[in-house]
C-alpha cells in the first residue's frame, strides 16, 4: 500500500494542528488555570520518558510495524511516534485545562482509600501480567501491566476527588479520546502503522483494534487525572498558604 500522507505530515496535519485550536479555544475564553497549564507541560517530559522503552519492547516484540518513511529513530522508536506523544499530551492537557475548574473542596482522602485506589491499581497489573504470558493478548498485557504503576499512584493518591468530579472527569476524557479513535482508525485505514496478528487479540471495533481504543482511553485517562488531582492540590494546599503569607507580610515587617 501507498501511503498518502507521511507518518510526520499525519502527526502534524491530525495531532499538532488541534494543539492550536483547543489553545487559541483558551486563549479566547481566558480559562486557563497555571497549574493545569504546568501541569501539561510537565507532563511531556513524563509521558515521553515512560512510553519511550514501552514502546520499544512492543515494537522489538513485533506487535506492530511502521509503513511509511520515517524521518529517524530513537533506538527503533520513530521520532514521529516521539512527536504524536507528546502532541497527544498537550491537546489533552489543554483541554482537560479547557474544561475542567479544579477546586479544593471535598474532605480528605483517608489513608484506608488511599490503601483501595493502590489496590485497585496493582489488580489492573496483576491482570495486563497474567494477559503477557498468551501470545495473542501480548499487546493487551502490556498495556495494562504498563499502565497499572500509574493507576495506582493516581487513585492511591485521590480517586476520590476523581469520582466527585466525575463528569468533569468523564467529558474531558471522552472527546480527545473519541478524536484519537477516529484518527489512529485513519492511520491504520491508510496503512501508516500495521499489527501483528499473532500477538493481537483480532478483535476490533468499527475497524479500531480493541488494544489501540485502549491504549487512546488509559492514556488520556493518565492525563485527565493527573491534571484534575494536581488542581485540586493546588487550589486546596497551595493557593491558601500563599494567601495566608501574604497576609502574614505586615506583621513580619512590623
Amino acid at each position: 500500500m501507498i501511503e498518502p500522507i507521511s507518518y510526520l505530515a499525519f502527526v502534524l496535519a491530525f495531532v499538532a494542528a488541534p494543539v492550536l485550536v483547543v489553545a487559541g479555544a483558551l486563549l479566547v475564553t481566558k480559562r486557563w488555570h497555571r497549574a493545569q497549564l504546568f501541569g501539561a507541560g510537565l507532563l511531556v517530559a513524563v509521558a515521553l520518558t515512560y512510553t519511550l522503552p514501552w514502546d520499544d519492547y512492543l515494537i522489538r516484540s513485533g506487535v506492530w510495524e511502521y509503513g511509511s518513511t520515517l524521518v529517524g529513530r530513537v533506538g527503533v522508536v520513530p521520532y514521529e511516534e516521539l512527536l504524536f506523544v507528546a502532541a497527544q499530551t498537550v491537546l489533552t492537557g489543554l483541554w482537560t485545562t479547557l474544561v475542567v475548574r479544579p477546586d479544593g473542596c471535598g474532605p480528605s482522602v483517608t489513608r484506608r482509600q488511599r490503601l483501595g485506589g493502590v489496590a485497585a491499581g496493582l489488580l489492573v497489573g496483576v491482570a495486563g501480567l497474567a494477559l503477557l504470558s498468551i501470545p495473542s493478548s501480548l499487546y493487551l498485557g502490556a498495556i495494562l501491566a504498563w499502565s497499572a504503576p500509574v493507576f495506582a499512584l493516581q487513585w492511591g493518591f485521590g480517586w476520590p476527588v476523581l469520582v466527585r468530579a466525575r463528569r468533569s472527569v468523564v467529558f474531558a476524557l471522552a472527546v480527545p479520546t473519541a478524536y484519537l479513535w477516529a484518527v489512529d482508525r485513519l492511520a491504520i485505514g491508510i496503512g501508516l502503522w500495521t499489527f501483528s496478528a499473532e500477538r493481537t487479540t483480532g478483535i476490533a471495533l468499527l475497524g479500531l483494534p480493541i488494544e489501540e481504543a485502549l491504549f487512546f482511553l488509559v492514556t488520556n485517562a493518565f492525563l485527565v487525572q493527573g491534571l484534575v488531582l494536581l488542581g485540586w492540590v493546588v487550589e486546596r494546599d497551595v493557593l491558601p498558604s500563599v494567601a495566608d503569607a501574604i497576609r502574614d507580610l505586615p506583621s513580619l515587617v512590623d
